[in-house]
């Protein structure tokens, strides 16, 4: 079997298995917080969700027709999980499917009741939740749907910033919730998103990168390491140092923000005495390596 990439994937059923328990605990979680603090608070979330919530409550309101979850969330993700399925992966789509299904029949079925009526409690706890959600499925190579598809396939395929196209829907489901039923629930539900968005980069750094400075006596080793562990590469960058004028050597290179520790502990083994300097990278132009979804 074979990625979108022309890659050979070796199947791995204890890692399946792992992937399947964790998205199914993730949609029951997200589920939850559909039921108890969206529902509840009249919020509006992002993406697929909050389309879907925001057709159902169109039709509820204005015609008096109640809309199962299910059948709105699965044709509001339609294109994004073909989009995943050709150009992303076969297997991480499936897999972020399942999410789909499982979170909308969840949805439709449990009797959950709100545990709170003070709407900012629910707008900054319901965002967070849904943020450890999101981050609980995507650690495991899935999503929750909707634009997760869109912003890896533009961030993966196109090498393009996604996040003013995300930015753009929301704010189009922003627009329309506040028209159509309160401009006071469209603005609590941009503390939601705001509360989901900040733990979700706290939780999931795939798509973060650091930049690494390294001074040490061991650059080719470094470099090496580097690659084998992230398969990113790195520059060596002769210096010198400006208290005893030696010939020093750097190590540059940029890696995911989820690989970081993981290379810092790898460098500390080669050479305990390198000085190394960590930074958040903003902004990165140019090919930067993503491992290839499955």
């Amino acid at each position: 079997m074979k990625n979108t990439h022309g890659q050979k994937i070796t199947p791995d059923p204890k890692k399946d298995t792992r992937r399947f328990i964790v998205v199914s605990l993730a949609a029951l979680v997200m589920a939850c917080n559909i039921c108890i603090f969206v529902n509840a608070g009249g919020l509006f979330p992002g993406g697929a969700t909050g389309i879907t919530v925001l057709i159902q409550r169109i039709f509820l309101k204005y015609l008096g027709i109640h809309i199962p979850y299910t059948a709105i969330n699965i044709a509001a993700n339609a294109f994004p999980v073909y989009l995943g399925y050709r150009y992303i992966g076969k297997k991480f789509t499936l897999f972020s499917l399942w999410m789909i299904l499982i979170n909308g029949v969840l949805v439709d079925i449990l009797p959950l009741q709100p545990i709170t009526n003070d709407i900012l409690l629910i707008a900054v706890f319901g965002g967070m939740i849904n943020g450890a959600a999101i981050s609980l499925c995507l650690s495991v190579d899935a999503t929750s749907g909707g634009t997760d598809f869109i912003a890896i396939y533009l961030s993966q395929k196109k090498g393009m910033d996604s996040f003013n196209v995300v930015l753009g829907i929301n704010a189009v489901i922003l627009g329309a919730a506040g028209f159509l039923f309160g401009w006071d629930k469209a603005l609590y539900s941009i503390i939601y998103q705001f509360c989901s968005t900040q733990v979700l980069h706290l939780l999931y750094r795939n798509y973060q990168q650091q930049t690494l400075f390294i001074v040490t006596d061991h650059p080719d080793e470094v470099c090496q390491e580097i690659y084998h562990d992230t398969m990113h590469g790195a520059t060596i960058l002769r210096g010198e140092g400006s208290y005893r004028h030696d010939e020093r050597e750097l190590v540059y290179s940029v890696v995911a923000g989820s690989d970081t520790t993981k290379v810092i502990h790898a460098v500390r083994k080669i050479d305990p005495h390198a000085f190394i300097n960590s930074i958040r990278t903003t902004q990165l132009l140019g090919h930067f390596y993503f491992k290839p979804k499955d």
